[in-house]
């Protein structure tokens, strides 16, 4: 079964400073019946004007995903962190028992845009961590690149929670296929682009819950970028 999740119909705020939307219940957004998928809490796509962001606020038992799509992304955080994620960087902090962070636009000429994941983790009270890594275009052009897993495999961020993130990026009429085992789901949200999932037309900003076992096969309309998460 799929059921989608229009870009349409998700929750927006914008503030001046943030343009967001939200696939799901977050902050002054709520909707009983979208508060997540599986372990699937938060997708927040946002875009922060230059030079501004989010200052010095905590976190705890959550597993946060950063997936920059334009600009750059400054961060540091109470471990004593700091770096700039770019377009192909992935960000993964363990809140766990607390951390505090701040985000903001590294440039003070271009907007950054950028999706931001929460995911629910398998125990409260884990160690704060923080981990960054690359993901250059050809190892996610016209294939499903593992970029996120509970166990780090392939050279993902590691995650502590029962999740596989795939991006990739597809020309039009390119294909890809995942097969979703039995009792497992799947969360496609559609970065960029437009494309098909087993027929079902998708646009940028859309998003799509999958459940019971099965192939999904996704084509490109457009030049496209897709995040899909296969989840316990």
């Amino acid at each position: 079964m799929i059921v989608l999740r229009r870009s349409s119909e998700r929750g927006y705020a914008n503030h001046g400073w943030l343009d967001t939307y939200h696939t799901f219940s977050f902050a002054d957004y709520y909707d009983p019946e979208h508060m997540g998928f599986r372990s699937l809490r938060v997708i927040n796509e946002d875009r922060v004007a230059p030079g501004q962001g989010f200052g010095m606020h905590p976190h705890r038992d959550m597993e946060i995903i950063t997936y920059v799509l334009e600009g750059a992304l400054e961060h540091k955080d109470s471990l004593g962190t700091g770096s700039v994620i770019r377009p192909g960087g992935v960000q993964r902090m363990s809140a766990g028992t607390g951390i505090t962070h701040s985000e903001f636009n590294h440039s003070k000429i271009e907007p950054v845009h950028l999706l931001q994941i929460w995911i629910l983790p398998e125990r409260k009270g884990l160690k704060p961590g923080y981990e960054q890594k690359l993901f250059r275009g050809d190892e996610k052009r016209g294939r499903l690149r593992l970029i996120a897993a509970r166990d780090g495999r392939d050279g993902a961020v590691t995650v502590h929670q029962d999740v596989a993130l795939y991006a990739a990026l597809l020309s039009p009429e390119e294909k890809v296929v995942h097969q979703l085992n039995p009792n497992r789901h799947a969360w496609l949200q559609v970065a960029r682009g437009a494309m098909t999932l087993n027929g079902k037309k998708l646009s940028a900003g859309d998003g799509a819950a999958v459940s019971e076992g099965q192939s999904l096969e996704i084509e490109a309309a457009d030049e496209s970028e897709i995040l899909l998460f296969d989840l316990a």
